[in-house]
Parts: structure tokens; C-alpha cells; sequence
């Protein structure tokens, strides 16, 4: 256990440290992030300036180490377009993306996981066939497509929800439907791929020779026989909630994360945004951590071993 955790721990690591010297590279290939801030009228001395402030002026492998150190006592820098702490505006936002995710992979399991198996037991069948096209209407709809016609019927047409802002449960009713569809569909898909390879089994076949209920079945054997598969889509799944976030944010007004990553790449505030694309790795490696370890808690069957 303690070799497997410390195999996988380290694989994370290196890959947040990829992330971040990838991160630091591009943006600084990308071009001279002293255009991005000043107005097109600045003279030079403006420039010179404003490069000593930022600290390009230093050589790449001493920005980079620099880079490093500030990184290590979470110094995200400070933002000139809000002049505050780009991690006092990041950590501000953090909470309405969560509640938004959380919201959205409520919706995903709740009303995915019940469709997929459904859809397994009964394949063949008419009931099947229609939850099927659902799920195929939900993985082609667009997001943002969704939330127009959300607003549209429940707030504007039937005024049953708010169209925008936060603060009630009411508020975020529609952009977590609007954000978890996608994510609905694809649980629903894998689950019932899992559910059909559980069923072709020798003791699925074994237990329905000795009577045992299709409900009780499903319950006590399929359904924990086929989570692996889930685990490992729902640490796909966080990476794909905060890329959506970002369109559903917008379309609703909803004050997080998303909304603000749109705000500072208009107002040209790269320090926002470097620290949102780090954040979003960063999820996404630890979350993938999370659900490797995750694997022999649902499955006896998986050993946790140090080998990859």
C-alpha cells in the first residue's frame, strides 16, 4: 500500500512540475507580456519600466526559479489591472465554481448512473431505445445552447427561476443542469457498457439460476462490480466541469471561476489567468490520484501494488 502511494504520489508530482514549467515556457514564448498591459501609446521608458516590475528583465533560467520559489509559498504575484493578490481574487471565486461542480455532478450521478443501468437491463427493449436518444440529445447539445433555451422557457417565458446571479438554491438549478448534461450522458454510457459485461458473467448467470431478483442483483453485485469504470470517468469528468464552467458561468452570470477567466483574458490580466490554468491541472492530476487509490476500496479485486 504504502509503495503504491508513494509510486502514484510521485508520478503527480512530476506531472504538476511538467505542468507549471509548461506553463512558464509558453507564456513567455508567447510573447512580451508588457504589450498585454500597457496601451499601444506607451514609449519605451514605459516599457523599460514596466519589465523591471514585472521582473523580465532578469534572465529566463532566474525568472523560472523565481517562478518556482513563489510557487512554493503560494505567491500567485499581483494582478495591475485589479492591483490585489491574484490569489485573494482566485480564492474569492473558488467557492461558486465548487458549488457550481457540486451541483453539476449531483445532477450527472444521480440521474446518469439510474439511466445507464436502466438502460443495460432492459436493452432491446422500447424504454431503452428512448432513454438512448436522450442520451445522445444530451451529449450533442451545447452548453451554451442549453442555458439560452433554459432562460428562455423557465425564466423569461414561465419566470419559474432566476435567468442570472447567485445566492439561493433557485439560482442554481438550471446552469448545474445546464453544466452537468454532458457529463449525465457520458456516466449514463458507462455505466451501461459495465452493466452489459457485468451481466455476461458467469455468476450473474449463477444467480439468476438460483432465483435471485434482478433488483437485488443489480443492488448487491452490478452496481459495485461496475464502479471502477465510473471512478475513472469522474476524474475526467472534474477536469471537463471546470472547461464548461466556463461557458455556463458566462451565460448565466454566475460568479465564479469561469466568469472570471473571461474577465481577465478581455482585460488582459495574464496573472488570472496563469494561476486559473494551473489550478485546473492541478485538479485534474490529484484527481486522478484520488481515483487510482479509490480503485481497491470499490473493487477487493484490484491490489494496490507499486507497480504503474
Amino acid at each position: 500500500m504504502l509503495r503504491f502511494l508513494l509510486n502514484r504520489g510521485g508520478q503527480a508530482l512530476i506531472a504538476a512540475f511538467g505542468v507549471v514549467t509548461l506553463v512558464f515556457f509558453l507564456q513567455r514564448l508567447s510573447g512580451d507580456a508588457t504589450a498585454l498591459l500597457l496601451p499601444e501609446t506607451a514609449t519605451q521608458a514605459d516599457i523599460d519600466a514596466m519589465r523591471v516590475t514585472l521582473g523580465l528583465d532578469r534572465p529566463l533560467l532566474i525568472q523560472y526559479f523565481a517562478f518556482l520559489g513563489d510557487l512554493a509559498r503560494f505567491d500567485l504575484g499581483r494582478s495591475f489591472v485589479q492591483n490585489a493578490d491574484v490569489w485573494d481574487i482566485v480564492a474569492s471565486r473558488i467557492p461558486q465554481t465548487l458549488q457550481l461542480a457540486t451541483g453539476a455532478l449531483i445532477v450527472a450521478l444521480v440521474i446518469g448512473l439510474p439511466m445507464g443501468v436502466v438502460m443495460a437491463i432492459t436493452r432491446g427493449t422500447r424504454i431503452s431505445k428512448v432513454l438512448m436518444w436522450l442520451v445522445l440529445a444530451f451529449q450533442a447539445m451545447p452548453t451554451f445552447w442549453s442555458g439560452i433555451i433554459m432562460i428562455l422557457v423557465f425564466g423569461v417565458w414561465l419566470r419559474w427561476l432566476p435567468s442570472s446571479g447567485t445566492g439561493t438554491l433557485a439560482h442554481l438549478i438550471m446552469p448545474s443542469i445546464a453544466l452537468g448534461l454532458l457529463s449525465l450522458a457520458t456516466y449514463a454510457r458507462i455505466t451501461r457498457a459495465a452493466i452489459l459485461d457485468e451481466l455476461s458473467k458467469d455468476y450473474v448467470r449463477s444467480a439468476r439460476a438460483r432465483g435471485v431478483r434482478t433488483g437485488r442483483l443489480v443492488s448487491k453485485h452490478l452496481l459495485r462490480n461496475s464502479l471502477i469504470p465510473v471512478i475513472s470517468i469522474t476524474a475526467l469528468e472534474l477536469s471537463q466541469l471546470l472547461a464548461g464552467a466556463v461557458i455556463v458561468e458566462t451565460v448565466f452570470a454566475w460568479p465564479g471561476l469561469g466568469l472570471l477567466t473571461v474577465q481577465s483574458i478581455a482585460s488582459r490580466d495574464f496573472l488570472v489567468v496563469q494561476a486559473i490554468v494551473l489550478m485546473g491541472a492541478f485538479v485534474t492530476i490529484f484527481a486522478n490520484l484520488a481515483a487510482d487509490i479509490l480503485y481497491s476500496v470499490v473493487d477487493p479485486r484490484v491490489r494496490l501494488t507499486g507497480k504503474s
